[in-house]
């Protein structure tokens, strides 16, 4: 607790911050109850949309407020304990932390207990400071409301719970801390997508305001979450079944510590090739090699966020006819003043945005991974000059933002041929996936900063970067932030395509940052020392 105190608050206070001002995005939206029901109507006619949202429970404002915003707060509990799970099991143990508190007294499952512990104590914290938040929303303080913050806050403490037990078993059968990490993470997204798709192949009630979830959702810890139905329902049975399978899983890694040598895991670590491939002839090649995996993945959900951009189009196009709110927030989101198939990729293209920024401030984190461990000195001591060694992360990282958003395109034009007359979207998906490179090379730039200036903050700089930038750039016009505060967000500030032609405004002080950013933190790391160690 005392090495991951500051950053647990920070995840704490922040998803109970979302909770909030969740109250803030439904009652300026959709502040009557007629325009709940028709969001809801639109919902049930196109349920492809719930993909990213919750389960529908009905129309007042508590319970919309769940359905548009605890999906994102289960995401977030999930996160902090995955990486809580990990960074005190599998990391440990790579860093010889584990090896010297196992000389000791202490029992071999001592640091695994010890983990749990804290990511109980972690998770109860969360989600108390978000029922907090949801009781600290303008809704009537009845006792209905008041159970039905209880309950959201306890399904989302609920859920991280249960992906806590993911990254305790994760760290158990794989031999790296990366490796736990991916397959933590790649659980969590599958689970997600499935609670989503479960949603989406629901029943609908007769009256289109409540959605019973089909069986693929109850596959999901976001499922059970969901089923909870705040507000609502106010189910605890759900949640208590996603704390216990948390529980469980934490015995399991409890016991599966007794049955391994310290260090080993399950699924051994791959054997390397007795020759190197002509790939790691330049430290480049090894940079590339190091962090493909992530690119790959980071490109696959480019590819995947770009379908859905123009797929999707004409399906809110139709849905705004019977409810100008979706448009107002579609345009406020987007920023786009044109028709609302532009504002629709707009939206999505800025989770593209996202995701190239993810990249590349994962392959910064990864520098910083290798500086830490050691493994960059090997590198240095050979004919590799400190300066070369950072611009062959950041010429990896560009390529990596590159590919995404290319990948975004080539998706964005696939799902053109389910658009009649798709090519009018052709200007705004083009100009939109530069605008967002441009955005995402500021992200790229200021952890490089980071990483030359304060090496130990780089990991939580660069990811809380991408976190306040997104909560500015893509919620902050729906939960009624000024708009001189959205616009701080580079993904907000992007160029976009408009009714009188593509606005470039923001495009010259990303460049800017860009330049200076990149200048900097290459001139800098000329005078940096290593800085070993975690």
């Amino acid at each position: 607790m005392r090495r991951d105190w500051k950053q647990l608050l920070m995840w704490a206070v922040g998803t109970g911050l979302f909770a909030y001002a969740s109250y803030s995005a439904v009652s300026q939206s959709y502040g009557e109850l007629q325009e709940r029901q028709a969001l809801l109507v639109t919902v049930m006619a196109n349920p492809v949309i719930l993909l990213f949202r919750g389960l529908p429970s009905g129309a007042e404002q508590g319970q919309l407020m769940v359905f548009l915003i605890f999906p994102w707060l289960a995401m977030l509990a999930a996160f902090m304990s995955t990486f809580l799970a990990v960074r005190h099991t599998r990391m440990d143990e790579e860093q010889g932390r584990a090896e010297l508190v196992s000389a000791t007294p202490a029992g071999r499952t001592t640091p695994v207990v010890a983990t749990v512990i804290h990511g109980l104590i972690a998770n109860f914290v969360l989600a108390a400071l978000t029922t907090l938040g949801f009781l600290a929303t303008g809704l009537e303080s009845t006792e209905a409301n008041v159970a039905g913050a209880k309950i959201a806050g306890f399904a989302v403490g609920a859920v991280g719970v249960a992906f806590l037990g993911v990254g305790l078993i994760a760290g158990q059968i794989m031999r790296t801390s990366r490796g736990a990490n991916s397959v933590a993470t790649w659980t969590l997204i599958i689970t997600f997508l499935l609670c989503g798709i479960g949603n989406a192949l629901g029943t609908p009630s007769d009256d289109l305001q409540r959605m019973e979830s089909s069986w693929l959702t109850w596959l999901s810890p976001f499922g059970w979450g969901e089923n909870t139905r705040a507000y609502a329902d106010n189910n605890l049975w759900p949640g208590v079944l996603a704390l216990v399978f948390g529980l469980v899983l934490a015995g399991v890694a409890i016991a599966l510590q007794s049955a391994r040598d310290l260090g080993e895991s399950f699924i051994p670590e791959r054997l390397g090739r007795a020759e190197a491939g002509p790939l790691l002839s330049t430290p480049t090649g090894l940079v590339w090699r190091l962090t493909w995996g992530a690119i790959l993945g980071w490109t696959i959900g480019g590819l995947l966020t770009g379908m859905l951009s123009t797929s999707l189009a004409s399906v809110v196009d139709q849905a705004s006819a019977d409810n100008p709110a979706i448009v107002e927030i579609l345009e406020r989101i987007g920023g786009a003043a044109g028709s609302i198939e532009q504002a629709t990729v707009s939206v999505f293209f800025i989770m593209l945005g996202i995701f190239a920024a993810c990249a590349a401030v994962q392959i910064v984190s990864r520098a910083r991974q290798e500086e830490a461990h050691g493994t960059a000195e090997p590198v240095l001591s050979a004919a590799v000059g400190r300066v070369r060694w950072l611009i062959d992360y950041l010429v990896v990282a560009f390529i990596a933002m590159v590919l995404v958003v290319v990948a975004g395109v080539l998706g964005a034009i696939l799902g053109l041929a389910s658009v009649d007359g798709g090519s009018e979207l052709m200007e705004t998906i083009l100009v939109t996936a530069f605008g967002q490179l441009a955005a995402a090379s500021v992200f790229l730039v200021l952890t490089a900063l980071v990483f030359v200036l304060a090496p130990r903050a780089t990991i939580a700089a660069g990811w809380t970067l991408i976190a306040v930038g997104s909560i500015l750039g893509l919620f902050g016009p729906l939960f009624g932030f000024p708009d001189w505060m959205a616009s701080l967000s580079p993904l907000e500030a992007a160029p976009k395509v408009t009714t009188d032609g593509v606005q470039l405004n923001g495009l010259w002080w990303l460049l800017v940052v860009v330049a200076i950013g990149a200048a900097a933190s290459i001139g800098l790391m000329r005078r940096r020392e290593l800085a070993a160690g975690g």
